[in-house]
C-alpha cells in the first residue's frame, strides 16, 4: 500500500486509489493512514467526525464509512491475481476499533508511507548534523524535505486529531528545513540560500531562526544594511502582532553583524543564530 499524507492525501492499493471523494469517508482513511499498522479507537474517529458532540447513531455511521472503504480496497485487491486476502485483512476490525494493515509480501511489501520515510530520512539528517557532517546532513534532510508536495493532507477536511496530526507534520518539516539551512550555511552556501529566504522570511513572518538565517545569509554576502533591515522587520512584527522583543540570542547576533567586517567567515560548532556572536567575541 502506498500511502502519501505530506501534501495531497493518496491511498493507493495495487496501484488503485481508495482514497473516497466523500468529505466524512476521507476524513476516516486519513486517520487510519496516518495511524496505519495500529488500532484507531472508535471514540478517536467519532472524535474527528464530530468533536465532543457524536450523534448517536455514531457507531454505525462510522461502520458504514468503514464498509465503503472497504468496498474500495476490495476493487484494489481484485485487480492483482492469485490475492488471497480480503478488504477486511487490509481494514481490520478489532475490539473498540479499526486497523489499516500496510504490510504483507510480494509487490505489496514495496509500498511506501511518506511521512514514515520522511522522519526516517529526517532523524538521520539530524545526527549527521550533531555529528558534524554538514554535507551529509544538508543531503538527507533535503531528500526528507524533497517528499513533501504541499501542506500536510490537501484536500481533507480537519477535524480535531487530523488539524493536530497536520501541525504535527508541518512542525517536523519546519524543523528540518531550519537544520537543512543551518547546514547549507556552515557549507558557505550563503548566495545560493537568499533566494530561498526570502520567500520564508515571507511566509513566516514571526519565525526568529529563519530571520537570524537570513540575517546571516545576507551578511556573509555582503549585504549588511540588508540584514539589519531585516532584524528591523522583525522587531517591528513582533513588537507589533505579540508584543514581544526579539530573542536576546537574535539582538546579540544584530550586535555582531554590527560590530563585524561585511562577509567575514562562520566559525563552526555554535547554533547559527549565535555563529556571528562568536566571531565578533
Amino acid at each position: 500500500m502506498d500511502i502519501e499524507v505530506l501534501g495531497a492525501l493518496s491511498v493507493r492499493k495495487n496501484g488503485l486509489s481508495i482514497a473516497p471523494t466523500a468529505p466524512k469517508p476521507r476524513q476516516v482513511l486519513a486517520l487510519l493512514a496516518l495511524h496505519s499498522d495500529q488500532v484507531v479507537p472508535l471514540a478517536t474517529l467519532a472524535e474527528e467526525l464530530w468533536d465532543d458532540a457524536p450523534p448517536r447513531s455514531a457507531r454505525t455511521t462510522v461502520q458504514t464509512y468503514v464498509m465503503q472503504l472497504r468496498e474500495l480496497i476490495g476493487e484494489a485487491l481484485a485487480r492483482r491475481d492469485g490475492e488471497r486476502r480480503t478488504a477486511k485483512d487490509v481494514l481490520v476490525t478489532l475490539p473498540g476499533g479499526y486497523r489499516l494493515e500496510t504490510g504483507g509480501d510480494g509487490e505489496d511489501a514495496e509500498g511506501t508511507v511518506d511521512f514514515r520515510e520522511f522522519e526516517r530520512r529526517a532523524t538521520a539528517g539530524h545526527r549527521a548534523m550533531d555529528a558534524g557532517d554538514h554535507t551529509g546532513a544538508a543531503r538527507l534532510l533535503r531528500e526528507a524535505l524533497a517528499l513533501w508536495t504541499g501542506s500536510a493532507l490537501t484536500g481533507v477536511h480537519q477535524g480535531t486529531r487530523l488539524r493536530t496530526e497536520a501541525e504535527r507534520l508541518e512542525e517536523a518539516r519546519l524543523a528540518a528545513l531550519d537544520r537543512r539551512i543551518e547546514a547549507d550555511l556552515r557549507l558557505g552556501r550563503h548566495r545560493e540560500l537568499l533566494s530561498e529566504l526570502t520567500v520564508l522570511v515571507s511566509r513566516h513572518p514571526m519565525h526568529e531562526a529563519l530571520h537570524g538565517q537570513f540575517m546571516l545569509a545576507l551578511h556573509r554576502s555582503g549585504r549588511r544594511s540588508e540584514a539589519l533591515d531585516a532584524y528591523q522587520r522583525l522587531r517591528a512584527t513582533l513588537v507589533a502582532q505579540a508584543g514581544l522583543e526579539p530573542s536576546a540570542a537574535l539582538g546579540r547576533l544584530q550586535m555582531a553583524i554590527l560590530a563585524a567586517r561585511p562577509g567575514s567567515p562562520v566559525p563552526d560548532g555554535s547554533p547559527v543564530t549565535e555563529q556571528l556572536v562568536a566571531r565578533a567575541s
